[in-house]
């Protein structure tokens, strides 16, 4: 089938002209898409599918509906499933959850450590050429002389050592920022050095090795000033930033689990130096870090909810709302951003029928309902947003139609 998207306007070049998908000139379906945009179909390094082992938060068949709703056709699972993907032989049992026919590409992180306990390395190379990544997201690598020698095989291998830096010595029992609403409503903060610490250990174990170093949902003023010294040193590292850290702080939590995930909602401060560090290209990508969880999960207050939320069905609304709308950022930049920058550090193809196609004038109120995650907890809900998903297309092949 091949697709002739009349009346769009193509979101980096500008140009309306009519967007054509597909190969086969012979079958052809006219959709009239007028006042729309058409942009490259987004990819996000850092999603939470479930299974196996977890098939009550998420599936990937609930998974991949959500990406292709919010405009994704490429996602990198992270391995907080059971088994575990620390063997080839794990890994490939995450991926048969797939089934015959995935409506996206799934690209399967593999651990750094066996059953991302951190005490001994995984199966590293037997998973090399399955495995996007190595990562035990999720958990801080706490041993030194463990991310020393994971860093080493990586480099070796030539992957990536994709890190959630969090020292467990300094948590100390906390759940949201150690910051003014914390002080003020009685409960546990998790401190700023607990993330950026772990940063700087790492950074010298990667001037060490010369491993490609990528981190996760960096929070923290100090963590974009530490990569941004990193770059300028010409160090092979990336990391990337959620779209809560960018919108949210501290200032904004409730007394509701949608508000909770890890790392948390920091200070303005925080906020704005993430900000720039988007704006001077410290920050490489958008990553979601869409971790759904069950409503009773999520349903016990800050303290006791599971951490995480979910994020791939509002990501394009909100940036585009609040950055580009504001003009903040461009439409090109938001588009490096989500979609050309993550496939580029992570070495996934873009395929000339991965298109996104967004209603940009089309205001509404964030609602889960209308989420196809199984994961409803949503830090943006009731959240004016500007930039519907009208149709996503895989490889040429149409994953996603919003119906009028």
């Amino acid at each position: 089938m091949t697709y002739l998207l009349k009346g769009v306007t193509a979101g980096v070049s500008g140009e309306k002209n009519p967007v054509i998908i597909g190969e086969k000139p012979t079958e052809i379906q006219i959709l009239d898409m007028e006042g729309c945009v058409a942009l490259p179909a987004f990819c996000d390094v850092h999603v939470h599918f479930r299974e196996p082992g977890f098939s009550y938060k998420e599936t990937m068949k609930s998974g991949m509906a959500a990406a292709a709703h919010g405009g994704y056709t490429d996602v990198c699972t992270m391995p907080n499933v059971s088994p575990a993907p620390d063997t080839k032989a794990h890994l490939e049992e995450q991926l048969k959850c797939l089934g015959h026919n995935p409506k996206i590409r799934v690209l399967p992180y593999g651990t750094i450590t066996m059953e991302r306990a951190g005490m001994v390395l995984s199966d590293m190379e037997g998973m090399k050429d399955c495995a996007i990544a190595f990562s035990d997201d999720g958990s801080g690598i706490q041993e030194e002389s463990l991310m020393l020698a994971a860093m080493e095989e990586a480099k070796r291998l030539g992957k990536i050592i994709c890190a959630h830096c969090e020292d467990n010595a300094l948590l100390r029992g906390g759940y949201i920022h150690d910051g003014e609403y914390a002080k003020a409503n009685g409960h546990r903060g998790i401190c700023s050095e607990s993330e950026f610490g772990q940063i700087a250990r790492d950074l010298e174990l990667v001037k060490k090795t010369g491993c490609a170093y990528h981190v996760c949902h960096i929070s923290t003023k100090e963590s974009v000033e530490l990569i941004r010294k990193a770059k300028a040193e010409g160090l092979d590292v990336t990391c990337e930033t959620g779209p809560h850290y960018l919108v949210l702080s501290d200032k904004d939590l409730q007394e509701d689990g949608r508000f909770k995930m890890n790392p948390p909602l920091r200070s303005e401060e925080d906020k704005k130096a993430l900000i720039e560090g988007i704006l001077d290209g410290t920050i490489d990508m958008i990553a979601t870090d869409h971790a759904p969880h069950s409503a009773e999960e999520k349903g016990k207050g800050l303290e006791k909810s599971a951490m995480g939320v979910v994020g791939l069905e509002t990501a394009f609304a909100v940036m585009y709302t609040h950055f580009v709308k504001t003009g903040i950022l461009t439409m090109e930049k938001l588009v490096e951003l989500m979609s050309i920058n993550p496939r580029k550090r992570f070495g996934i193809e873009m395929h000339a029928g991965d298109v996104a196609v967004f209603n940009i004038k089309d205001e509404y109120t964030v609602d889960p309902k209308d989420f196809k995650s199984m994961g409803k907890s949503s830090p943006f809900t009731g959240m004016q947003v500007f930039g519907r998903c009208v149709a996503t297309f895989c490889n040429g092949k149409m994953v996603w139609r919003e119906q009028a």
